[in-house]
Protein backbone atom coordinates (compact mmCIF):
# COMPACT_ATOMS: atom_id res chain seq x y z
CA UNK A 1 0.00 0.00 0.00
CA UNK A 2 1.89 3.05 -1.25
CA UNK A 3 1.59 5.80 1.44
CA UNK A 4 1.66 9.76 0.72
CA UNK A 5 4.64 11.36 2.45
CA UNK A 6 4.01 12.89 5.22
CA UNK A 7 1.44 10.87 6.35
CA UNK A 8 1.73 10.23 10.32
CA UNK A 9 1.13 6.61 9.89
CA UNK A 10 0.35 6.10 13.75
CA UNK A 11 -2.20 8.62 13.80
CA UNK A 12 -5.27 8.73 12.36
CA UNK A 13 -8.36 10.85 11.06
CA UNK A 14 -11.52 10.38 12.15
CA UNK A 15 -14.25 12.65 10.77
CA UNK A 16 -17.98 11.88 10.15
CA UNK A 17 -18.29 12.59 14.36
CA UNK A 18 -21.56 13.09 16.10
CA UNK A 19 -21.73 16.13 18.78
CA UNK A 20 -22.51 13.94 21.27
CA UNK A 21 -19.14 12.30 20.86
CA UNK A 22 -16.62 13.65 23.24
CA UNK A 23 -12.05 12.48 23.36
CA UNK A 24 -13.12 10.04 26.32
CA UNK A 25 -16.01 8.09 23.70
CA UNK A 26 -13.29 8.37 21.06
CA UNK A 27 -11.01 6.72 23.47
CA UNK A 28 -13.44 3.79 24.02
CA UNK A 29 -14.42 3.20 20.33
CA UNK A 30 -11.01 3.13 19.26
CA UNK A 31 -8.84 1.33 22.59
CA UNK A 32 -9.89 -2.37 20.98
CA UNK A 33 -7.37 -1.94 18.41
CA UNK A 34 -4.50 -1.46 20.87
CA UNK A 35 -2.77 1.20 23.15
CA UNK A 36 -3.60 4.58 22.46
CA UNK A 37 -0.92 7.19 22.77
CA UNK A 38 -3.49 10.16 22.62
CA UNK A 39 -6.82 11.62 21.71
CA UNK A 40 -7.60 14.91 20.45
CA UNK A 41 -11.05 16.85 19.30
CA UNK A 42 -10.02 20.21 18.18
CA UNK A 43 -12.92 22.81 19.42
CA UNK A 44 -14.60 25.51 17.66
CA UNK A 45 -13.38 28.88 19.26
CA UNK A 46 -16.91 30.42 18.59
CA UNK A 47 -18.90 27.65 19.91
CA UNK A 48 -16.66 25.02 22.21
CA UNK A 49 -17.83 22.03 20.53
CA UNK A 50 -15.48 19.78 18.17
CA UNK A 51 -15.66 20.07 14.71
CA UNK A 52 -17.06 16.79 13.95
CA UNK A 53 -13.41 15.44 12.99
CA UNK A 54 -10.61 14.09 15.51
CA UNK A 55 -7.46 12.81 15.90
CA UNK A 56 -6.83 9.09 17.14
CA UNK A 57 -2.68 8.44 18.02
CA UNK A 58 -1.81 5.11 18.58
CA UNK A 59 1.53 3.60 19.78
CA UNK A 60 1.57 1.00 16.89
CA UNK A 61 1.69 1.49 13.79
CA UNK A 62 -0.18 -2.05 13.58
CA UNK A 63 -2.57 -0.90 15.61
CA UNK A 64 -3.45 2.34 13.92
CA UNK A 65 -4.21 0.30 10.60
CA UNK A 66 -5.75 -1.90 12.28
CA UNK A 67 -8.00 0.60 13.73
CA UNK A 68 -8.29 2.33 10.13
CA UNK A 69 -9.62 -0.81 8.51
CA UNK A 70 -11.96 -1.66 11.02
CA UNK A 71 -13.64 1.50 11.41
CA UNK A 72 -13.84 3.04 8.22
CA UNK A 73 -17.34 3.03 7.54
CA UNK A 74 -18.14 2.24 10.88
CA UNK A 75 -21.00 3.73 12.88
CA UNK A 76 -20.72 5.26 16.10
CA UNK A 77 -24.09 7.64 17.79
CA UNK A 78 -25.61 7.36 14.42
CA UNK A 79 -23.29 9.03 12.23
CA UNK A 80 -20.66 7.38 9.57
CA UNK A 81 -17.37 6.99 10.37
CA UNK A 82 -14.16 8.07 7.80
CA UNK A 83 -11.15 6.73 9.43
CA UNK A 84 -7.65 7.73 7.13
CA UNK A 85 -3.76 8.28 7.98
CA UNK A 86 -3.60 11.62 9.58
CA UNK A 87 -1.31 13.84 7.36
CA UNK A 88 0.66 16.53 9.44
CA UNK A 89 -1.31 19.25 10.77
CA UNK A 90 -0.28 22.62 7.98
CA UNK A 91 0.18 26.04 8.95
CA UNK A 92 0.93 29.01 7.17
CA UNK A 93 5.12 30.06 7.83
CA UNK A 94 7.93 28.81 7.97
CA UNK A 95 10.72 29.34 6.02
CA UNK A 96 9.43 27.26 2.76
CA UNK A 97 6.33 28.82 3.17
CA UNK A 98 3.64 26.00 4.22
CA UNK A 99 5.04 24.20 7.18
CA UNK A 100 3.97 21.70 9.85
CA UNK A 101 5.28 24.14 12.76
CA UNK A 102 4.30 27.46 13.27
CA UNK A 103 6.58 30.73 12.26
CA UNK A 104 8.05 31.45 14.96
CA UNK A 105 9.23 27.71 15.57
CA UNK A 106 11.73 28.88 13.11
CA UNK A 107 13.28 31.75 15.39
CA UNK A 108 15.45 29.79 17.12
CA UNK A 109 18.06 28.80 13.89
CA UNK A 110 17.37 31.91 12.66
CA UNK A 111 19.50 33.50 15.29
CA UNK A 112 21.57 30.32 15.19
CA UNK A 113 22.52 31.23 11.53
CA UNK A 114 22.65 34.92 11.83
CA UNK A 115 25.26 34.37 14.83
CA UNK A 116 26.80 31.88 12.52
CA UNK A 117 27.20 34.25 9.39
CA UNK A 118 28.48 36.82 11.98
CA UNK A 119 30.73 34.41 13.60
CA UNK A 120 32.02 33.73 9.92
CA UNK A 121 32.46 37.71 8.62
CA UNK A 122 34.39 38.24 11.77
CA UNK A 123 36.33 35.21 11.44
CA UNK A 124 37.34 36.32 7.45
CA UNK A 125 38.36 39.72 8.38
CA UNK A 126 40.85 38.52 11.24
CA UNK A 127 42.26 35.99 7.92
CA UNK A 128 42.30 38.85 5.74
CA UNK A 129 44.28 41.02 8.40
CA UNK A 130 46.57 38.19 8.95
CA UNK A 131 47.16 37.59 5.62
CA UNK A 132 48.22 41.02 4.89
CA UNK A 133 50.60 41.37 8.09
CA UNK A 134 52.31 37.99 6.71
CA UNK A 135 52.55 39.33 3.26
CA UNK A 136 53.96 42.92 4.89
CA UNK A 137 56.11 40.63 6.92
CA UNK A 138 57.50 39.18 4.19
CA UNK A 139 57.66 42.11 1.78
CA UNK A 140 60.36 43.60 4.74
CA UNK A 141 62.43 40.17 4.97
CA UNK A 142 62.79 40.01 1.24
CA UNK A 143 63.84 44.20 0.99
CA UNK A 144 66.08 43.34 3.84
CA UNK A 145 67.63 40.26 2.53
CA UNK A 146 67.84 42.39 -1.02
CA UNK A 147 69.76 45.49 1.09
CA UNK A 148 71.91 42.69 2.74
CA UNK A 149 73.15 41.39 -0.99
CA UNK A 150 73.82 45.16 -2.33
CA UNK A 151 76.13 45.33 1.04
CA UNK A 152 77.73 42.31 0.41
CA UNK A 153 78.34 43.77 -3.06
CA UNK A 154 79.67 46.86 -2.03
CA UNK A 155 82.00 45.50 0.07
CA UNK A 156 83.47 43.04 -1.77
CA UNK A 157 84.44 45.50 -4.32
CA UNK A 158 86.25 47.77 -1.63
CA UNK A 159 87.99 45.11 0.46
CA UNK A 160 90.57 42.94 -1.96
CA UNK A 161 90.92 40.20 0.57
CA UNK A 162 86.70 39.66 -0.10
CA UNK A 163 87.44 40.03 -3.86
CA UNK A 164 89.56 37.54 -3.59
CA UNK A 165 88.04 34.96 -0.98
CA UNK A 166 84.70 35.27 -3.65
CA UNK A 167 86.39 34.46 -6.19
CA UNK A 168 87.98 31.03 -4.96
CA UNK A 169 84.35 30.43 -3.77
CA UNK A 170 83.36 30.51 -7.04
Amino acid sequence: MAMIQGVQKNTLYVGGLAEEVNESILHAAFIPFGDIKDVKTPLDQATQKHRSFGFVTFLEREDASAAMDNMDGAELYGRVLTVNYALPERIKGGEQGWAAQPIWADADTWFERQQQEEDMRRLEAENKAAMQAAEELHRKQVAQEREGEKEEESEIKDDPMARAEAEVVQ
